[in-house]
């Protein structure tokens, strides 16, 4: 299976991805670290890819949705974006609109409270 079919079966079986380098439980950089935490923290449910034990995966990625940098999140086989982007997105409510419009499972309580706290 190339890199390309395993990334595409991978965004198309799950409601959202989170390619990143280490996993959702142990983050090997700080800006995939912070997207993991902000989804975790959120209780979204997501399938993590730690790009780092696959090197065909980690370019394939880049190559796939034409985005230079990782980690990148999918939801329902789209890609939104990168850490700025989520930390935009989720700090302005339109990360709980994507959500919420794709039938993605979070804690709106939890999402409020990171607003709160970067007010």
């Amino acid at each position: 299976m190339t890199a390309e079919t395993q990334i595409k079966e991978t965004v198309t079986n799950n409601d959202v991805v989170l390619f990143m380098k280490g996993t959702k439980s142990m983050p090997q950089c700080g800006f995939s670290s912070r997207v993991a935490g902000v989804l975790n923290f959120m209780g979204v449910e997501y399938q993590d890819v730690n790009v780092l034990a696959d090197e065909e995966i980690r370019q394939g990625i880049k190559d796939y949705s034409d985005w230079p940098t990782i980690p990148q999140l999918y939801v329902k086989g789209e890609f939104v974006g990168g850490c700025d982007i989520i930390t935009e997105m989720t700090l302005s409510g339109e990360l709980d609109t994507l959500f919420s419009e794709n039938g993605v499972t979070f804690d709106k309580d939890a999402a409020d409270k990171i607003r709160e706290a970067n007010a």
